[in-house]
Formats: C-alpha cells, structure tokens, sequence
C-alpha cells in the first residue's frame, strides 16, 4: 500500500466517496499504515455539481466536465492520479479510455451485492495485459493490468 500510495501525487474522487473519506480518514491519530498522513497531505479532486467547499486540506472541487477535467489533470507534470471507490467516475474514466493502470486489491471474500467496476454501457470488451500480481499472507492479491 506504501508502493501505491508514493506513486500517486492525486486523488480522484465522486462526491459521496470524498464525503465519507473526508469524514473518516483526518479524524484517525493512530494510523501506522500510513494511509492518514497520505491521504491529508495529497492533492485530492472531488468531482461535484453541488458541493462548494471541501473541507479537507490539499482538496479542490471540479464543477466541470469529467472527462474534460481528468483530461486537464492528465496533461500535468507528474499527474499519477488514482481513484477510490466512486464507481460512477471509474465507469465514465473506463468507457472513454482514460485509465493508463488498473490495481485492483482482491481479498478472499465474496460480495454478491453493489455494482461491478467494469460493468461499463457501452463496452463490451476490454482487453488488459498483466503487469504484476503481488500476493499478501492474508489472502489479498494486488493485481496490476494496463489496457492494451
């Protein structure tokens, strides 16, 4: 998770998953993950029609488009922009091919509910090239593809 989280210089988030980040992750003062200090001093988008301010430190709101924004933040020096959660960008992000890496973390459980991340309108095939599979003692695998 360190690995990860030092690749990344942003955070892309929709509303709701920004709200319930910002809402658990700078209340935590005993993290020794990492992922509390990580999470408050890099750059984070929230991606809001409705939201004005963001609350957390180092967060901007984006009121445009989507994918014209992403774009924008793309074409930045050194712009590793990773997304968690927020299922409705991730769709959007994959359908108009604007996602250069996948890293899923798999955990051995399975959940019959929710919405499956590439259940993308619109895509019928998505052909992604393995990079590395990184397993973990308790049972989680990090899986890394990039489309091709």
């Amino acid at each position: 998770m360190q690995e990860m989280m030092s690749a990344e210089d942003a955070q892309l988030y929709g509303r709701k998953t920004f709200e319930a980040m910002r809402g658990f992750w700078p209340n935590q003062v005993d993290d020794t993950t990492g992922v509390t200090d990580h999470l408050n001093r890099v750059d984070k988008y929230v991606i809001s029609t409705t939201m004005d301010k963001p609350d957390w430190e180092h967060s901007t709101v984006l009121h445009g488009n989507l994918l014209d924004e992403v774009r924008a933040l793309k074409e930045r020096p050194g712009s590793n922009l990773g997304v968690t959660g927020s299922i409705s960008v991730c769709h959007a992000l994959i359908a108009a091919g604007l996602v250069d890496e996948y890293r899923l973390l798999t955990y051995p459980v399975v959940v019959n509910v929710g919405q499956r991340l590439f259940d993308v309108k619109g895509t019928t095939t998505l052909g992604l090239d393995l990079l590395d599979a990184t397993p973990f003692t308790s049972g989680a695998v990090l899986l890394r593809y990039q489309p091709n």
